[in-house]
């Protein structure tokens, strides 16, 4: 028994020249999969079980791949839908073909012709395959061809959004040629619509979104060319888009990879088992068209017509040199990337450049732009001598390390009078920018809560910079490292640091000038023996005018921290530091950490700050609050700092207080249960204009 209801086909689809893609009897697939035997599966997604079996195909006996829904899946209809009508229409050659579907009941199969060699993510993360740079090269063409086909070629007017591509949406052939996947959330934008992007539900997969569609919900092909820019420094990084390996706190390939390339450092995001195949010349090219592709404004990124111009050209440079380099007997020498001149985007840009030095005599460095107060500053600091951060460190033994944050480690060390300090090292060339940012800001700015620095040690290679050794070391750590010797943090604390750190950062925004430190986080909090709360790493701060409204620049930050008007726009001001508080203060009333992919194994929200309003709206307190906390605090109390935070995360940056009035609601006055009220209703209306409406969501896959 079948349905056709609604807009659900029930014949056969015609498709130009090619074998009509055709409705398949249930009895067909049983026997194909032999009753969909665990054996024959070949791959497991979102959808559901992927089998491999034998199935006609007009009157030829072809291998197919089955891919049955799983009645749990969050994959349903419309997507199974949507996949059939749009590959009924299309065919080429870097597309997958689809030989038809079977809709028996509650059974909803689709059936593909079959790829031998999987999926790209399979090969890239977890088969460890070795991928020349050919390979790859050629498998990035490929893929382009098929999205430009999509979005040009199709004979639809304004084409074909994928809106999901990823690297496990890219399929090989046994040829290793690639083929796009996966159209179930596909869209095509309505011939008679003038505009250029369709209004639709945010649907996607974190670490490939493009940050304009999911701060807009206006959908593009420029969507598809974000996520194809995400996918290009897959390959050549060979690390996830979303990767816990790259950074504890950020997780993102993307950030990751630029601010490798902003440093100066594209040996470090090169996938170590091809550095000696690629040219120079080629890989700042290959880094150049993912670096356009992932412009914030979607108007500055290519087309895929013009990234798959791109890619050709360095695919024929690659060839050509590795005939002339066979010719000779030579191979291309990694050691080049290390030498690589390639300009960062602040120097490209007209932004300030790194300070330049010069070696001295028995390789001492000499600074020779910086501003004349700043070396007075760094007159009356402690200059250490490497031997003498080398003693207190053990010779930087791994044991003494902190942490690592960013580029840089982090140390513990003894200096010779028994005092202890956190050392923190920079690489000279690449980091420059941000030693003499965290110089400036802490040259400037003098506070009770803003960690002070000591001194600073410079070579021809590194430098390093000295601070007073925080015995309780930082937040995040004591909320969720839970050592056996660590102190859980007790309500009064955690009270006591979200008004240490907001008098902190009050005292920054009122600073003349304006200084905004632009990544306020758990990890960014350090603790004394006394757990006094000090604002520390200003690697990021930037200085306002007090008649600038905003400072347009690259978005930096961490994920989950991050201002949705600085992600959509690029434009940060006070008021990014107040959202970037308010989450902090969800992270000390819950433990939980600002972005937690982890939460989605229970259908919660990955954004600490959504997580929290669902609760508040169907949970009691107790369910928020840290567990670790065991009951001990005082509701009212936990109510405020919730009323505070969710305060501080409004989306619309004027709502948010100054920083000097959440230190005056923390202290018990500031008007915030008149504005709490405001919040309240405002937020009741966006939920009743939300069921009637029923707006952008976001769905992860």
């Amino acid at each position: 028994m079948s349905a056709a209801t609604g807009d659900q086909p029930s014949t056969s689809f015609s498709t130009d020249g090619s074998q009509p893609c055709r409705r398949f009897e249930f009895t067909e697939i049983l026997s194909a999969t032999d009753n969909f035997n665990e054996s024959l599966v070949v791959g497991r997604g979102g959808f559901g079980n992927v089998y491999k079996g034998e199935i006609l195909n007009g009157s030829t006996l072809v291998v197919a791949a089955i891919k049955r829904l799983d009645s749990m899946s969050n994959q349903g209809e419309e997507e199974f839908w949507a996949e059939v009508e749009m590959l009924s229409k299309l065919r080429h050659s870097h597309l997958v073909s689809l030989f038809g579907y079977c809709n028996y009941e509650a059974e909803k199969i689709l059936i593909y012709e079959y790829m031998p060699n999987g999926t790209l993510e399979d090969h890239l993360h977890k088969l460890g395959t070795h991928l020349s740079w050919l390979q790859r090269l050629k498998i990035c063409i490929g893929a382009a061809r098929g999205l430009d086909y999509l979005h040009t070629g199709t004979g639809i007017e304004t084409g074909i959004i994928h809106r999901d591509v990823k690297t496990s949406n890219i399929l090989l052939h046994e040829s290793w040629a690639a083929k796009i996947s996966d159209f179930g959330l596909s869209r095509i934008a309505p011939t008679n619509q003038q505009s250029t992007y369709v209004n639709t539900l945010v649907k996607g997969t974190f670490g490939y979104f493009d940050p304009n569609y999911f701060a807009t919900g206006r959908l593009t092909r420029k969507s598809d060319v974000y996520a194809f820019g995400v996918v290009l420094f897959e390959v050549l990084c060979r690390k996830r888009a979303v990767d816990k390996s790259i950074d504890e706190e950020q997780w993102g390939l993307v950030s990751w990879a630029q601010d490798s390339i902003k440093a100066g450092n594209l040996k470090q995001i090169t996938d170590s088992s091809i550095r000696g195949e690629i040219s120079p010349k080629g890989l700042k090219g290959f880094v150049r068209i993912a670096e356009r592709c992932l412009l914030f404004n979607p108007k500055q990124r290519p087309t895929m017509a013009e990234v798959v111009v791109s890619l050709d050209s360095l695919l024929i440079l690659q060839q050509k040199i590795d005939s002339s380099l066979q010719a000779t007997g030579k191979t291309v020498f990694g050691r080049v990337l290390d030498m690589l001149p390639f300009p960062s985007n602040e120097e490209s840009s007209g932004r300030k450049k790194p300070p330049a030095w010069r070696l001295g005599k028995k390789g001492q460095v000499h600074f020779t732009d910086l501003p004349g107060d700043l070396k007075v500053y760094l007159g009356q600091l402690r200059r250490f001598s490497v031997h003498e951060l080398q003693v207190a460190t053990d010779e930087f033994d791994s044991k003494n390390i902190l942490g690592v944050d960013g580029f840089r480690k982090l140390y513990k060390g003894r200096l010779a009078d028994d005092s202890l300090v956190t050392i923190k090292g920079f690489i000279a060339e690449s980091r420059a920018l941000c030693f003499q940012t965290e110089l400036e800001m802490t040259s400037m700015v003098v506070h009770r809560n803003l960690l002070r620095l000591i001194g600073f040690c410079m070579t021809p290679k590194e430098i390093f910079l000295v601070y007073p050794y925080m015995t309780n070391g930082i937040v995040a750590s004591c909320l969720r490292e839970r050592r056996g010797t660590q102190p859980v943090l007790g309500w009064p604390v955690r009270k006591r640091i979200a008004l240490g750190v907001a008098e902190g950062l009050g005292y920054l925004h009122d600073h003349d000038p304006k200084i905004i430190h632009r990544d306020v986080k758990a990890a960014n909090i350090f603790l004394d023996e006394d757990f006094q709360a000090f604002v520390g790493d200003f690697g990021l701060a930037k200085l306002m005018d007090y008649n600038d409204t905003h400072v347009t620049t690259a978005v930096r930050g961490t994920i989950g921290h991050v201002a949705p008007e600085y992600l959509s726009t690029g434009k940060t001001s006070e008021k990014t530091d107040v959202f970037g508080y308010g989450v902090m203060l969800l992270e000390l009333i819950t433990g939980q950490r600002a972005f937690d992919l982890a939460r989605l194994a229970n259908d919660d929200d990955v954004m600490l700050f959504d997580w929290v309003k669902g609760l508040l709206r169907d949970k009691t307190l107790e369910t928020l609050v840290d567990a670790y906390l065991d009951g001990a605090y005082v509701d009212d109390e936990v109510e405020q700092l919730i009323q505070v935070a969710l305060l501080c995360t409004q989306e619309t940056a004027s709502k948010r207080p100054k920083m000097s009035e959440v230190v005056k609601m923390l202290e018990g006055d500031g008007g915030l249960s008149e504005r709490w009220e405001e919040w309240q209703k405002e937020e009741l209306f966006r939920q009743e204009f939300n069921t009637t409406h029923n707006p952008s969501t976001c769905s992860l896959s």
